[in-house]
């Protein structure tokens, strides 16, 4: 019989339009009510939220046609409306609360804690869950996240859906606008890209502008869309309209202010050139550690870490006959071998696409050895639109709609082939799919046992990152790579990659390293090329901490499962620990450790 505890969830789940009705007792209601509020909130404040999980429908069937407000005036709203949750929530009495109460407490508190205390130190780019010091970067700005966004996640089944896109064309102008205004104040404030940044950024822009607007994906993914649909009408050459209308000159302006910023910037790589630089760069690596680490210490970290893992790497080479050079140039050597690379061509990136979907389908059979519990969602794996290559990162996982009408996808940026060895392709679907993001994502999001909060919630990237490179080990456990050496290698290498990034980010925003420098240190270290290391270093520059989080939480992953068999002895079950780890939803690291630790001890009472 479901507990009280399910079935309020279950109604908000089901019904989304406000606090759920049902009641548990007394202190532990006032939080599930609050948190539901939270939720319910967060979703009627962000319509591109509510598109993403499937909830733009209904009663907020009018989200469809609206972006987000980036406006600064949003901005102050928002930091006001968490100043308010954050005294709600520490309001609740937490001795009073069931010990699920109280996770769900600790987590959302201290996401809301993270985000006040940021947002009041720091005016400039966006800081909480995570760090961004540009509002417009090559990863940043509504100029290419909206045009992915209305490709990937915007749905066009009816007339109503088509013309919501086209509302939302028109939105696209005003959120363009917007962050120009705030990237206007930040410069004012001294805060300026580095000039590749400004480089790359102006590049994806101009590829945008430089299309026809009949062209863009902004009018042939509405077209295709409203076609497949049967939906008949212009809906192409209107969409069109407003491109060359609206959003073309809007652009325009974004351009031409990027231009003025790059003739102002410099080459500076790292945070501590701005006003309370190393202050904001400390406070980026604990909100996305969720540890207390300092940089100095995280980057020490990464070094004992780079030693080990080249070790162990050395001695696989050798067996296979790579003996010559350090492990970077026998790596290098591998990963050029024509036998290990896909042609650099559409042929070559469809034959990935299927290695890597053959790659997760053959561990579904092995999940069960390690997992109690699996996920209903299904997850394949796309190609990240070429439109944004440049400036994306690598991969990147997107979680299924919580309606079930959108499945999961793990996008892989092929703009170069050879950045991809076949040697490393199984450890990368591990990782991004199943037993990595997509298993843990999708369990936390099936579950009824966890608020919809937690469920749909993000910004807690050292325990998901985390959790996809223990994924990578576990899989490496479950016995995949018994006779495939090779693929070992690969493993191995994710895991140099992840603590790379430990001496890297350190260096580029801590110890002052220039980008040239991080990215041949990525070189000498990992063997991965020059294309590929320097679009990863890029990457760190305009989101400072973020690097850090993986091979942190993966440290912390495992010294959690290993506190918890060291505690249990014979009594250890691992397909247990991954439940009690996995349908808690993700948590702050320092949460999770106290929360395994509870675990394994009322196991072992």
């Amino acid at each position: 019989m479901p507990t009280r505890r399910q079935l309020l969830l279950g109604v908000a789940a089901t019904a989304l339009a406000g606090p759920a009705t049902a009641q548990a007792p007394g202190e532990e209601a006032r939080l599930e009510a609050l948190l539901d509020r939270i939720f319910q909130d967060s979703v009627d404040e962000s319509p591109e939220r509510a598109t993403s999980l499937g909830l733009d429908k209904g009663a907020r069937a009018a989200l469809k046609a609206r972006l987000d407000d980036r406006s600064s005036a949003d901005k102050a709203r928002r930091l006001e409306e968490t100043r308010a949750r954050v005294a709600a929530l520490r309001g609740v009495d937490r001795a009073q609360l069931s010990d699920a109460a109280k996770v769900d407490l600790d987590v959302v508190l201290y996401q809301q804690e993270t985000a006040l205390n940021a947002g009041e130190r720091y005016s400039y780019g966006a800081v909480g869950g995570r760090f961004s010091p540009y509002v417009v970067s090559q990863q940043n700005g509504a100029y290419q996240d909206i045009p992915d966004f209305l490709d990937n996640q915007h749905r066009v089944e009816t007339t109503a859906d088509a013309e919501a896109w086209l509302s939302r064309l028109s939105a696209f102008a005003v959120a363009m606008d917007q962050d120009l205004a705030r990237m206007g104040e930040d410069m004012g404030a001294g805060v300026t890209p580095p000039d590749f940044i400004c480089d790359l950024s102006l590049g994806q822009m101009r590829a945008l502008r430089g299309q026809p607007a009949e062209a863009t994906v902004l009018v042939t993914s509405l077209a295709a869309k409203a076609d497949k649909a049967g939906l008949g009408g212009d809906y192409g050459a209107r969409a069109a309209r407003i491109v060359q209308a609206e959003v073309f000159p809007a652009l325009d302006r974004q351009i031409a202010a990027m231009e003025r910023a790059r003739g102002a910037a410099t080459s500076d790589a790292g945070v501590w050139k701005f006003k309370d630089g190393a202050a904001y760069y400390a406070d980026a690596v604990k909100a996305l550690t969720t540890t207390s680490y300092t940089p100095d210490e995280v980057h020490a970290l990464g070094l004992e870490q780079v030693a080990d893992i080249t070790g162990r790497l050395d001695g696989i080479l050798k067996s296979q006959g790579y003996t010559k050079g350090t492990v970077a140039e026998r790596l290098t050597a591998l990963g050029n071998e024509p036998s290990q690379l896909y042609p650099n061509t559409d042929e070559g990136r469809e034959a990935m696409l299927a290695e890597l979907n053959a790659r997760m389908q053959a561990l579904d059979g092995l999940l069960p050895r390690a997992f109690r519990t699996l996920p209903k969602a299904s997850v394949s794996v796309k190609r990240v639109p070429p439109f944004i290559q440049d400036g994306a990162s690598n991969g990147y996982y997107q979680r299924a709609a919580l309606d079930g009408s959108r499945p999961a996808a793990f996008f892989i940026n092929l703009k170069d082939t050879h950045d991809w060895p076949k040697f490393g392709l199984a450890t990368l679907a591990y990782h991004e799919a199943s037993p990595g993001h997509h298993l843990q994502i999708s369990l936390a999001q099936e579950s009824t046992a966890i608020p919809l909060i937690r469920r749909t919630g993000g910004a807690l990237s050292a325990c998901t990152e985390g959790w996809a490179l223990y994924a990578e080990q576990l899989a490496d456990e479950l016995g995949v790579y018994e006779n495939d050496p090779l693929g070992r290698a690969g493993y191995l290498q994710s895991l140099l990659f992840r603590a790379s990034r430990l001496v890297i980010d350190t260096g580029l925003h801590h110890k002052r390293w220039s980008r040239e420098k991080a990215t041949q240190y990525m070189v000498e270290v990992t063997g991965y090329p020059v294309g590929r290391s320097q679009r990863e270093v890029e990457r760190y520059c305009a989101a400072p901490g973020q690097a850090c989080s993986y091979k942190v939480g993966h440290t912390v992953w495992v010294r959690s499962r290993e506190a918890a068999k060291a505690k249990l002895g014979p009594r250890f079950d691992l397909r247990e620990f991954h439940d009690a780890a996995l349908l808690s939803g993700a948590m702050p690291l320092t949460v999770l450790e106290r929360h395994i630790a509870d675990w394994a001890a009322a196991t072992a009472a």
